[in-house]
């Protein structure tokens, strides 16, 4: 099995994809700025996922770095949150698209480290 296969590296790569292409309709001063932050975090979400796939033998390294997964999810929703309340991002409709989406990963990422945790040896 590959990390693409997983479901959670699919939602990661969707929400990393919806955010690149909303953040590059941003404002230009915010283009550079949370935007650029914000594709960041969401991109560190799959990597994460990756590179601790790629590390599954070692259990806690595995964990580790889908815990920063989910950090850097946490993040990214922070990032959301500010760019709808300065009205950087005035979609609301795009913006609820896009909050579900992080919360269904973030929900997912939780489930997946508790299972890692309990079953991995």
């Amino acid at each position: 099995m590959s990390y693409r296969n997983s479901e959670i590296w699919q939602l990661a790569k969707e929400q990393s994809n919806k955010i690149h292409f909303m953040s590059l309709k941003l404002p230009k001063f915010e283009l550079y700025e949370t935007g650029s932050e914000i594709r960041r975090s969401s991109k560190s979400v799959r990597s994460n996922i990756v590179e601790g796939y790629g590390r599954r033998s070692y259990k806690k390294e595995y964990v580790r770095f889908l815990i920063f997964a989910l950090a850097s999810n946490d993040e990214t929703r922070d990032h959301l949150d500010s760019l709808y309340e300065t009205q950087s991002l005035k979609s609301k409709e795009l913006y609820l698209e896009l909050i579900e989406l992080n919360d269904k990963l973030g929900k997912k990422l939780n489930l997946f480290i508790q299972s890692v945790e309990r079953t991995q040896s």
